[in-house]
């Protein structure tokens, strides 16, 4: 996969977080072909019917990220990856150390690993409540050294490490950028390092995660066809 190769409409990942699998497909019936490509995480994970949802999801042609965050032995890791990899998955998420990316990619076969560099719910003192003392920018570019290094396809990481990352790291890293804010950001949100969609695909994102800015949209569909627009106008600028 090349950025060029990328469907724009696929650019879109939408971040179904919602407390079960019958709402879920009420949101994607509801956003219909405004969206092409979901992520479903952990609560979706502990509420019970989380693949039956994503085979449910790929028989209607749409792509699954599954972002469970695998973080294990990394025997475990290989396993668990090994087994995902069989079911049509596009993306999954690993957040560990070499030895577990290094699992992860020996065992993803055609299924893309993106490895977790730095929360974008995370600040500079969450990082020093972690015992993290390097600055977030330096860690980031650290961790998605490491991940090239170990096989994985690409990163998840937040639109402001996005310009250094590029200048950085090898372009065929696919970054997957999260904490998308089409508007300012509200001050209860949880999601404290934020950028807009046109800041994050000017940076080098391939791929853009927004979840509340669609699902809490009085019209959920049209904010997400929204943002294709905005997509859509910012490659056909550059084409």
């Amino acid at each position: 996969m090349t950025a060029a190769s990328i469907d724009p409409r696929d650019r879109l990942i939408f971040a179904l977080d919602v407390p079960d699998a019958i709402a879920a497909r009420q949101l994607v019936e509801q956003l219909g072909d405004s969206v092409t490509f979901y992520k479903i995480g952990l609560e979706l994970m502990a509420a019970g019917g989380y693949f039956e949802l994503a085979d449910w999801l790929l028989k209607r042609n749409k792509k699954v990220f599954a972002d469970l965050k695998f973080f294990d032995v990394p025997a475990t890791v290989g396993r668990s990856v090994a087994l995902l990899a069989k079911r049509g998955i596009t993306f999954a998420t690993v957040h560990g150390n070499q030895g577990i990316m290094e699992a992860a990619a020996a065992a993803k076969g055609e299924l893309k690993i993106l490895a977790v560099t730095v929360l974008t719910s995370l600040d500079r003192g969450d990082l020093d409540d972690l015992g993290f003392k390097c600055d977030v920018e330096a860690l980031v570019l650290s961790r998605a050294r490491r991940a090239l290094e170990a096989g994985c396809d690409g990163v998840v990481a937040s639109g402001l490490e996005l310009p250094a990352m590029r200048r950085a790291i090898d372009s065929r890293l696919l970054v997957v950028t999260p904490g998308i804010r089409p508007v300012e950001n509200r001050p209860s949100d949880d999601q404290k390092r934020v950028v807009t969609v046109e800041q994050a695909f000017a940076d080098g994102a391939n791929y853009i995660v927004v979840g509340r800015p669609i699902r809490d949209a009085r019209d959920p569909r049209a904010a997400a066809e929204a943002i294709q627009q905005t997509i859509a106008r910012q490659f056909s600028a550059t084409s």
